[in-house]
């Protein structure tokens, strides 16, 4: 029996112990982790998928730059020499002087080509006034095309449209000015008198202190711009400058019409109509000199009514009835109606 009771107790000690230690264990000692090599694939994986995000949107913002670039080149410059262009084709000189039709001046601004021009034109006014609440528009307008040195970059120039409200004694001048572009690197306009020449050489100025006056055969214009990058801090690698420096370049011919108009002008006249002439016999037939004996009318008695013209005087006369005026004879009255007048 006593046997039997130590054998329970080792047992009951034995199971006691071992529920100890299993606590033991699972309290305080350290569980099982990630190797490193896990933790390398972890790394190498998450590395991947964020080179393939960047990588995405620095295309996305390339593109998006390129996008840019490419309406700035094929609306900012080709725009200009458009608005020019069209400017310059309703050129006005019908009954204006020579001199002031167009006047092209040689400017040199910042070490860089500045040139301006001024005309009239008759393009409607694009820079309306208002007066009170109306909105008044102008037929004829002047307008010129002008730089400044750009006050934020000292490497560009700016570009402005000048328009005039109609048209005063000074077309050169005045007038409200509209900004086009801040890019500017170069505005050169060149001058050919004449086309009959094979090789001409071009003037740089058009004005009439140099006798130049009245239109040319052909101005060439030439405008550069350096296209702007879309956001300068964010893009790591920006293009070279000759890259994003585009020339446009413009040929506008006047025709030989409107230089000749220039030359010969027809100018109106209201003619002067004087007092009427009371005369004898003004319109009789054969008789308009004088309205005496007249001449071969339309029937025996002379002229239309007799020969003192239309309707006569002492001739044929008439009898009252018009087909015997217009036959000739008859011994009518010979007073003419107030109405015609004429001789007795």
């Amino acid at each position: 029996m006593k046997v039997f009771h130590d054998g329970r107790l080792q047992d009951g000690l034995a199971r006691r112990a071992s529920t100890l230690v299993h606590r033991a264990r699972s309290l305080g000692a350290p569980r099982a982790g990630f190797t490193l090599a896990e933790v390398l694939v972890v790394t190498v994986i998450m590395s991947s998928i964020l080179v393939g995000i960047s990588s995405v949107l620095a295309s996305a913002r390339a593109t998006r730059d390129l996008i840019h670039n490419i309406q700035e080149n094929q609306l900012a410059g080709p725009a200009i020499l458009d608005n020019i262009e069209r400017d310059l084709r309703s050129i006005f000189v019908f009954g204006r002087p020579p001199a002031d039709a167009l006047r092209i001046q040689d400017r040199t601004l910042a070490g860089r080509d500045g040139d301006r021009i001024d005309f009239v034109t008759s393009t409607g006014s694009l820079a309306p006034i208002f007066v009170g609440n109306d909105r008044l528009h102008s037929d004829f307008n002047e307008v010129g095309y002008c730089l400044r040195p750009n006050p934020r970059n000292d490497d560009f120039l700016e570009i402005y449209r000048r328009e005039g409200f109609g048209v005063d004694n000074e077309p050169f001048s005045g007038g409200r000015y509209t900004f086009l572009h801040d890019r500017v690197k170069d505005f050169n306009i060149e001058v050919y008198a004449d086309e009959t020449e094979e090789d001409p050489e071009p003037l740089d100025e058009w004005t009439a202190e140099d006798e130049q006056v009245g239109l040319p055969a052909r101005i060439e214009i030439t405008l550069t711009l350096e296209l702007a990058p879309r956001l300068v801090r964010e893009q790591i690698k920006l293009a070279d400058v000759e890259k994003r420096t585009v020339e446009y370049r413009r040929v506008i011919r006047f025709p030989e019409y409107l230089r000749n108009a220039m030359v010969v002008q027809p100018l109106p006249k209201i003619p002067v109509i004087g007092p009427p002439q009371a005369g004898a016999g003004d319109l009789g037939g054969g008789g308009i000199a004088d309205g005496g004996a007249g001449g071969e009318g339309l029937g025996d008695g002379g002229g239309f009514g007799g020969s003192g013209g239309f309707p006569g005087g002492g001739g044929g006369g008439n009898t009252g009835s018009f087909t015997q005026i217009l036959s000739g004879g008859g011994n009518g009255p010979t007073s003419v109606p107030p109405l015609f007048g004429g001789g007795g």
